[in-house]
């Protein structure tokens, strides 16, 4: 399988916008395919419920797949995969999530949004680690700039380490513009690739993200 693993230092830090924004970018390079096999919080329609996640990452490709595909597991909780398919009485095991996510072509780029941090539950007894090491991808790891992102990255970046994952880059999201420059401050801590986004700077950030994927 060709991809990336996208996780992140926790949540609310804006995983699926930087997701949604890197698969845009590499539709130049590959048939980008998305997948968020696993979503609570989802909108309760009279068609169902609607994975909001798994939809923006779906319209963000090229060639977007039926929903179920890109999204099988479904949920209305707010809480995690786990517990939310604990509830429903519909257990979801890890390797579910693995054949959820296989590629419908081999040539495939599949971006794979995890649930949460690195270290969330997401199905039974399984982690967000071990999805991610099941599959065995470049990890992309999402922080929200803010204060106490340095220490909140550098976690993050340990904990996938750890697993034997290569992480391809760190993206410091600034959803409020700051001067902070966590970004210089962290390249001194870490040999990964710290890619910082900013609404103000997207052409540097595209560049940077083709350069590296």
């Amino acid at each position: 399988m060709k991809g990336l693993f996208i996780s992140g230092s926790g949540t609310d830090v804006g995983k699926t916008f930087v997701a949604r924004h890197i698969i845009q970018i590499l539709n130049e390079k590959y048939t980008v395919i998305a997948r968020k096999p696993i979503e609570s919080d989802c909108i309760k329609t009279d068609a169902g419920l609607i994975p909001k996640d798994a939809k923006v990452l779906n319209d963000a490709c090229t060639n977007p797949e039926s929903i179920d595909i890109v999204c099988p597991f479904r949920f209305e909780a707010r809480v995690s995969g786990e517990k939310a398919s604990a509830e429903q009485g519909a257990i979801v095991c890890l390797q579910d999530l693995v054949q959820a996510v296989q590629p419908t072509n081999d040539s495939d780029f599949v971006v794979i949004e995890g649930a949460g941090g690195f270290y969330s539950p997401i199905a039974q007894q399984a982690l967000n680690s071990d999805f991610a090491s099941a599959l065995g991808l470049s990890v992309v790891i999402v922080v929200k700039d803010e204060l106490g992102a340095i220490n909140q990255a550098l976690l993050s970046i340990n904990a996938v380490k750890k697993h034997k994952l290569d992480v391809v880059m760190l993206v410091l999201n600034q959803i409020i513009p700051n001067d902070l420059a966590n970004a210089e401050a962290l390249s001194a801590y870490t040999d990964v690739k710290i890619v910082a986004f900013k609404k103000d700077q997207i052409k540097d950030f595209n560049a940077k993200v083709l350069a590296l994927i």
